[in-house]
């Protein structure tokens, strides 16, 4: 599979007042028709369709009929399952063209009193039986769980945490259609109201509207094609619980499985990583993302970040447009992480591009730290 599909289009869509004026299926096929553009191809070519809900009712739709469909739905992570599957369909001759979308506009939607776009259909929620009558807070709960458990086990401080957020920061003041752009300090982030203790709100991620899609097909029609190619190098996934009750490990989470997997079958390491787009739903979650791929031994996450390493000029550009802490967040922030590795490495940031990036990880994280998908991307020249 390694290198044999590439993405070839994306498109996303964000705001910094935070809302978006379309919603529901016009969103989703407006962020397709520009992922398709980007790419150089229409609706006509796409044989493949991927959506967290529903890829048969998006299908219907958009008057197309997909002979490889996916509707997997693993939280904040789909989208990078979601290439992982696209990737590997390619290259087994199931289709040729494939295309993700995911959109959702919940801070418009409660402004307004619309209902949410797509209802629930991830089935029965063992939490609001097992875990909600003992007051665990949602969604924020878990991750606090994460975070205290880390700090009693390592040493791990809120001044390191509060410290992800301000580098994120940092990122998203380059990035003009970043939600907040005004530099924070650590003290900023631990005078910001507290929301689960240990979380402040500046841990904590966006409420957005916001929406984004990608075009993958093969690497030998990807050359052919308008865009330069970011091959699909290596992937992997993991998940060991539903409920956080049921972690194994609080402070270790399912990407060392799919990190180890997907850095083997792309032949890399840790230190070949130019970008890294590491889900950031809460510091913490960030913080547990670079020790469980590498990027530092368990426990020295909090170290690890102390000094800006992961802002603008650091040894390992993270979450460069901006983050789910900064530049937007609408319920599923996998997708953006594909979107903004992609564009890194075609070399389109402007003033956030990471110089002579080559090989870029989209590292997504679904629901309670639950399942974890690791995608590296990577250049012609990486390949």
């Amino acid at each position: 599979m390694r290198g044999a599909a590439a993405i070839v289009g994306v498109a996303d869509a964000a705001s910094p007042t935070g809302e978006l004026e379309l919603t529901g299926r016009a969103l989703e096929a407006a962020v397709i028709a520009e992922a398709l553009a980007d790419a150089g191809l229409t609706l006509d070519d796409v044989d493949g369709v991927c959506h967290s809900t529903s890829s048969m009712g998006l299908a219907e739709y958009l008057g197309i009929h997909p002979r490889f469909t996916d509707s997997t739905m693993t939280g904040g992570s789909s989208y990078e399952v979601h290439a992982e599957h696209a990737a590997a369909a390619i290259a087994a001759g199931l289709c040729d063209v494939v295309i993700s979308v995911y959109a959702s506009t919940p801070r418009s939607d409660r402004r307004r009193g619309r209902p949410p776009m797509r209802p629930n259909l991830m089935g029965p929620n063992p939490m609001l039986e097992w875990e909600a009558p003992y007051g665990l807070r949602m969604p924020m709960g878990p991750y606090a769980m994460a975070a205290n458990r880390h700090m009693a086990e390592f040493g791990t401080t809120s001044e390191q945490l509060a410290q992800i957020a301000v580098s994120t920061r940092d990122w998203a003041a380059l990035n003009p259609r970043a939600r907040y752009r005004e530099p924070i300090t650590v003290d900023d982030v631990l005078a910001s109201p507290m929301q689960c203790s240990p979380l402040h709100l500046l841990d904590c991620c966006l409420v957005t509207d916001g929406a984004g899609a990608f075009v993958m097909t093969s690497a030998a029609r990807a050359r052919d094609l308008s865009r330069p190619p970011v091959l699909v190098l290596g992937a992997g996934t993991c998940h060991d619980h539903s409920m956080i009750s049921q972690m194994p490990d609080l402070t270790t989470t399912p990407g060392v499985v799919s990190g180890r997997n997907a850095f083997a079958m792309a032949g890399i390491g840790p230190g070949d990583v130019d970008v890294l787009m590491g889900y950031d739903s809460f510091t913490i979650t960030a913080l547990l993302h670079l020790e469980d791929l590498g990027f530092c031994a368990k426990g020295e996450g909090g170290a690890f970040v102390e000094d800006g390493r992961t802002g603008p000029g650091g040894s390992l550009p993270m979450n460069t447009n901006g983050g789910g802490l900064s530049y937007t967040h609408p319920g599923a922030y996998g997708m953006f992480l594909l979107v903004e590795a992609v564009r890194q490495l075609r070399g389109e940031c402007g003033d956030r591009q990471v110089a002579d990036a080559e090989i870029a990880v989209a590292h997504g994280s679904g629901m309670v730290l639950s399942c974890m998908s690791t995608v590296v991307l990577g250049t012609e020249a990486a390949a």
